[in-house]
């Protein structure tokens, strides 16, 4: 599994909540603000105690020399270094999502190939933002949880799953005939624009590698193909901002069936 070198504090109620879900035997240590008497800091405080994990009362201003320049609204962590799931790992999500009447269509995004950690963190600080369930990812021509990734990821990399598959092209497989998954792949080529399909039901949006786009193999088990219409000379767009757009776009739809 890939994994970054050293702990790392990480800090933001929403970030920390993510992580004591999804994570809680990674956080070695805990900084909470003692002046902040709110319900979200107290229900942090009462998980960390139910946990048994260790917490230390401070202030703001040791927060701030703890974590300079991170936005810790008043609690932080320290965390073992984020790493990897493989396949078997995101099937036992996505059958947990399918046993939750309660949960939300799956939704996923697949990085066919992406190699600047940049882009990778980028991509996980954004779909952890959206309520992705999980950034799928092949092992090989990819970058993996490096430091730099979890820098720029800003937190996401400790609570949004991140899975590496030995072969991308069985996942998918797996994906539509077992969790009835519809594969959207993002191909700048492609007659019909993103804007233009339901993306309401369970999804996976696919995007390829930063100038190559996907791999043959994978476009060609994507159900169907979408491109983002450009008005401007730019032909095509970061992978982290496209991705963006694209699972922003799905959230909006899924709210609006919510709240029509």
């Amino acid at each position: 599994m890939s994994e970054s070198a050293e702990p790392r504090l990480v800090g933001g109620i929403h970030t920390v909540r993510n992580l004591l879900r999804h994570g809680p035997e990674r956080i070695l240590e805990a900084w909470i603000d003692s002046a902040r008497k709110d319900q979200r800091i107290q229900d942090l405080v009462r998980e960390f105690r139910q946990l048994d994990l260790r917490f230390f009362a401070t202030d703001r201003k040791q927060l701030d020399q703890l974590a300079p320049g991170i936005n810790h609204q008043g609690v932080l962590v320290r965390t073992r270094a984020a790493t990897a799931l493989n396949e078997q790992a995101l099937y036992a999500i996505l059958d947990q999502l399918e046993a939750n009447p309660q949960s939300a269509p799956i939704f996923l995004l697949v990085l066919d190939g992406v190699q600047d950690p940049h882009n990778l963190g980028a991509c996980l600080r954004t779909a952890e933002a959206a309520g992705v369930h999980a950034v799928i990812a092949p092992k090989d021509r990819s970058v993996g949880l490096t430091p730099v990734v979890s820098k720029v990821a800003s937190g996401a990399a400790e609570t949004i799953p991140f899975v590496q598959v030995t072969n991308l092209v069985r996942v998918l497989e797996h994906l539509a005939d077992v969790y009835r998954v519809w594969r959207i792949g993002a191909a700048g080529e492609a007659d019909t624009a993103f804007y233009d399909i339901d993306l309401r039901a369970a999804i996976a949006i696919v995007m390829g590698a930063e100038g190559k786009g996907m791999r043959r193999l994978t476009r060609e088990h994507c159900d169907q193909l979408v491109a983002l219409p450009m008005a401007g000379a730019v032909e095509s767009l970061n992978v982290s901002v496209a991705a963006g757009v694209m699972l922003f776009e799905a959230v909006r739809q899924r709210k609006a069936e919510k709240n029509p």
